[in-house]
């Protein structure tokens, strides 16, 4: 009978007892390096200041093993993945959806929307649905499109040419990316 675990992608740490190399590199709580000793003398450290030994790599010759209570070392690393997670934020692609025969205004909250999206690093991918007849009339779509690229010229640019999927035509829009001379001119402003 096989016992059931929970993985949720959790790394395994070598704790105290179960680290087994004659020697080890040893780091204190804040990761300063204590030195190269015996496994035997690390075990003394740590039971006399009562914290763990938990092998940080220990595939490194010496292994590196850190001086640290258990519990905290597993928050600083959850905090580690949330932090990673948080930044890799951005580079999703947003769906901006409009009718060729779009009011002004209508336009214009999606504009606005659209440059947010492009602001934070996410590509926008412009749907252009047309609806019953309205597909006779294709240049519409097509001069909404060129309207929709010279107001966003200077914060995107187009991957492709807008091409038609069914009923709806597309086309996504990948942020640019600004120089340092550009970013140094707006602060001049």
């Amino acid at each position: 009978m096989g016992s059931y675990r929970n993985q949720k992608n959790t790394k395994f740490y070598k704790i105290n007892q179960y680290i087994n190399h004659p020697e080890i590199r040893l780091l204190d709580e804040e990761g300063k390096q204590i030195g190269i000793m015996p496994i035997g003398e690390a075990r003394t450290r740590s039971f006399e200041s009562g914290l763990d030994l938990v092998e940080i790599n220990g595939s490194s010759k010496p292994p590196v093993v850190k001086l640290i209570s258990f519990s905290k070392f597993k928050y600083q690393e959850s905090k580690k993945t949330q932090a990673e997670k948080k930044g890799a934020k951005g580079g999703d692609v947003k769906e901006i959806q409009m009718s060729p025969f779009i009011g002004q205004s209508d336009y214009e909250t999606r504009l606005k929307k659209t440059q947010r999206f492009l602001s934070t690093g996410n590509k926008v991918k412009l749907s252009i649905k047309f609806l019953g007849r309205q597909i006779q009339r294709k240049e519409f779509g097509y001069d909404l499109v060129n309207k929709y690229l010279s107001d966003l010229k200077e914060y995107a640019v187009p991957e492709s040419e807008a091409r038609f999927m069914g009923k709806r035509l597309i086309i996504t829009l990948t942020p640019v990316k600004k120089t340092t001379k550009q970013k140094q001119d707006e602060k001049t402003k």
